[in-house]
């Protein structure tokens, strides 16, 4: 890989691991609603121009059915679920928990007859990832983590479900499109209830950092970000970069909020990390009779998994 590669790689494991951080801060003193309709506005802001510029509107015309639907499963849903979560668990938790999404993502392939057969290395990778997730969420279950933990579960499920509907549906559109007029959309959803719940004073530097961090940062520069790595390196060596994203949420959490580094963290860490590569594994494919083997060292490249 390149060195503009590397550069645009740790820029999207830092844009896309620390929004948990961000949220933790915001949601001290600004209600959900407006920090989905901030980090959305904002993200719409510099993203729409760009692809109102680039045009092909008739693809987002023509798919506009799948666009909702993939909107709320990716940003409506997920992004006000999560906000609501971290009233009650840390940054680092979650983020950790949204680590769960490649394998929530293989699972579901595998349920809806998208995916390859799972030979042992991609079952085991399931099974020690689910095992990660409880040893995260075991302690927690009770009063209202669990509430928060199912809602992270549901965003896991959202993440997972919103590429499945871009790849079967929406082949065809541009992904700035794609990313600008969904955010677009939410923003135009949670202008009411933002209206509605509207600070009665203005928020201190601290939270209005983190609205623009979220807004600038984690939503509009990563996506852009993220098209110029994929652009560089590939869809599946880009998207690495998503098995980096909790480890920067753990250490985000922990130095910047103080909150706890525990053994049950570091476990459920290498449980969660380590069971998404090994479930997301591409499967070796044997080589034709006429054509010459792999070299035993050859790289085989993880599949494509979702952007969270």
């Amino acid at each position: 890989m390149s060195r503009r590669g590397w550069v645009l790689f740790a820029l999207m494991g830092v844009l896309w691991g620390i929004p948990y951080l961000m949220i933790k801060v915001a949601v001290e003193d600004v209600s959900v609603p407006m920090i989905v309709f901030t980090r959305t506005a904002l993200g719409a802001a510099v993203l729409l121009p760009l692809a109102l510029r680039a045009g092909q509107f008739d693809v987002v015309r023509r798919h506009w059915r799948p666009l909702l639907v993939f909107t709320a499963v990716e940003i409506l849903g997920p992004w006000a679920l999560l906000s609501d979560a971290e009233n009650r668990l840390t940054s680092s938790m979650t983020g950790l928990l949204i680590a769960a999404v490649p394998i929530v993502g293989v699972a579901l392939a595998r349920l809806t007859g998208d995916g390859e057969r799972l030979g042992p290395v991609r079952w085991a990778g399931l099974l020690v990832g689910l095992v990660g997730v409880g040893v995260l969420a075991g302690p927690h279950l009770g009063g209202g983590s669990a509430w928060a933990i199912g809602e992270v579960m549901l965003v896991a499920l959202g993440y997972s479900i919103a590429p499945m509907i871009a790849a079967r549906r929406m082949r065809d559109m541009p992904s700035l499109q794609m990313a600008a007029f969904s955010l677009a959309i939410a923003a135009l959803v949670y202008t009411g209830p933002a209206a509605a719940t509207w600070p009665e004073s203005m928020p201190n530097g601290r939270v209005l950092a983190a609205l623009i961090g979220l807004g600038l940062l984690c939503t509009a520069l990563a996506f852009i970000v993220f098209f110029e790595l994929i652009r560089e390196v590939g869809t599946s060596r880009g998207m690495v970069f998503t098995y980096v994203n909790p480890a920067v949420a753990v250490v985000a959490g922990v130095v910047f909020l103080g909150e706890p580094l525990t053994g049950t963290i570091i476990a459920s860490f290498a449980l969660i990390l380590g069971g998404s590569v090994l479930a997301t594994a591409a499967t070796r494919r044997p080589a034709p009779a006429e054509a010459k083997p792999p070299e035993r060292d050859a790289v085989v490249e993880p599949e494509e998994t979702s952007a969270c």
